[in-house]
């Protein structure tokens, strides 16, 4: 290790000056900080440099004076890609680093990934956080949620700087310690697995109004923006109202119906059914969202499939006013069931890798700054504080009353899509979800029979404790 004399003083260092780095460096210099930015990239340090008015931020394409500019002991923010840049930017600061110095994982990175790493830098002396951020950049630039996993002592040294930049509900920062080693990403990865389960509900219900009953963009605009004033208030469905608003500027039409149906992904979605599984927790609507992602880039074959199986275009003959009440109250129970899904996945994996998560916490620190924030969260922060080992929010008697209100329409949705043939796996998958969680009983005696028919897997028995085997092609 080569160590080097401090020769400036800013108490944080950024690396990676895109706009998520860049913007969160200039929030923290807002709030009194001095930052360092570095990238290799001189043309985004220029940017910046232009951007900074403060003269506490100093940045530079070079890195040994990068660090040079640091006060001891060092405190770093990675914002770059997740995978084999972050390992790339971790080896080449290394030679310069110092025992005790802080390296925070501020990107989308796979929380085995940073499992690695804490162990891999432990044993050179260096202290790594895992830590989620929401928000996008103008999250970054006035106030993200944020959510730190690591070492408490890590965080007591980094709680300041986050404090300060988050985003802030009822006076109190969407920030709080979750727990050791990869616990921030692998809540963050939850949080995205949340919303891409959040984003499919949404477009379903969009495919409903302008398949099935017609509306026009301007319709679907009101409508969102109606919805957002009441229960289903949060941050996607205000910007989804907003998008049926926007005007393109290169045809003068509205901007969506310019837009390819083809949806991609960055992976936390996927990481996120991946890990349900694992952990043997049913997250089916966030599997659905993903599913339908990897679907949607299926072009040529859709419109094949199509040829053969849509003749002609869905007729809607039912009462709109009724139907879109109907569609308002379908999406609660789906959105509620979503959050559902996510929670129960971190409470498996709360005891399951050590985090120790406190649910109520994460349900607070969601309720701003964040993309899947929402009124709705209010009311899941209030079940856990009531019921701190709640194993289901739909378990709540609050959560539960809406719930059982409100399934019948999401069962009448579902149904008329079916019938005409409009696809709303999301909503299904809610649907199924919720029917089979309150299911007493379910045909999985019919299944292990199965196992033990043609595998010799056992069974248990309703009568007695213990495993059993049948013979099942011996004669009586």
């Amino acid at each position: 290790m080569e160590a080097i004399n401090s020769i400036q003083d800013s108490e944080i260092g950024m690396v990676g000056l895109g706009v998520m780095g860049c913007n969160l460096l200039l929030n923290l210099a807002d709030h009194g900080f001095s930052g360092a930015g570095y990238d290799k990239d001189s043309n985004k340090v220029e940017a910046l440099k232009k951007a900074a008015l403060q003269p506490s931020i100093h940045c530079t394409a070079n890195l040994p004076e990068f660090i040079l500019s640091l006060r001891l002991p060092r405190s770093i923010i990675l914002l770059v890609p997740a995978g084999a840049p972050v390992d790339s930017v971790i080896n080449e600061m290394l030679p310069y680093l110092e025992k005790d110095d802080l390296i925070i994982d501020l990107g989308n990175s796979y929380f085995k990934d940073t499992d690695m790493r804490v162990i891999r830098l432990k044993e050179k002396g260096i202290q790594f956080m895992g830590v989620g951020i929401s928000g996008g950049e103008e999250g970054a630039r006035h106030g993200a949620s944020i959510m730190p996993g690591g070492l408490p002592e890590s965080y007591e040294r980094i709680k300041p700087f986050f404090e300060s930049v988050a985003a802030r509900v009822n006076d109190e920062p969407c920030v709080t310690y979750l727990g050791p080693s990869s616990a921030g990403h692998f809540v963050k990865m939850v949080h995205n697995g949340i919303e891409y389960g959040l984003m499919e509900l949404i477009s379903e219900t969009y495919a409903l109004m302008r398949q099935l009953v017609g509306l026009t963009d301007g319709e679907l605009h009101m409508i969102y923006d109606e919805w957002n004033t009441g229960e289903l208030n949060g941050f996607l469905i205000e910007i989804t109202a907003a998008i049926f608003g926007r005007v393109d500027e290169k045809t003068g039409k509205e901007l969506i119906n310019e837009i390819l149906d083809v949806a991609r992904q960055k992976g936390t979605g996927m990481w996120t059914s991946q890990s349900a599984m694992e952990l043997q927790v049913p997250v089916p609507t966030i599997d659905m969202a993903v599913m339908m992602r990897d679907l949607s880039t299926f072009e040529v074959l859709r419109k094949k499939a199509n040829l053969i199986y849509r003749p002609g275009e869905p007729l809607f003959d039912g009462e709109r006013k009724l139907f879109l009440k109907q569609l308002h109250n379908a999406f609660l129970v789906a959105m509620l069931t979503t959050y559902a899904q996510g929670f129960a996945l971190l409470a498996g994996a709360s005891g399951k890798y050590g985090y120790q998560l406190n649910l109520e916490s994460i349900a607070r620190i969601w309720r701003g700054g964040c993309i899947i924030r929402s009124r709705a969260l209010e009311d899941i922060q209030s079940a856990f504080h009531l019921q701190p080992d709640l194993t289901n929010i739909l378990l709540d008697p609050g959560i539960s009353r809406q719930m059982i209100v409100h399934r019948e329409a999401l069962s009448l949705i579902v149904s008329q899509a079916s019938e005409v043939g409009i696809p709303i796996p999301g909503l299904m998958a809610s649907l199924s979800y919720l029917d089979a969680l309150s299911s007493s009983w379910l045909p999985a005696n019919l299944i292990q029979a199965q196992r033990d028919y043609f595998g010799a897997h056992t069974y248990e028995r309703i009568d007695a404790k213990g495993t059993f085997h049948t013979e099942w092609l011996k004669k009586k």
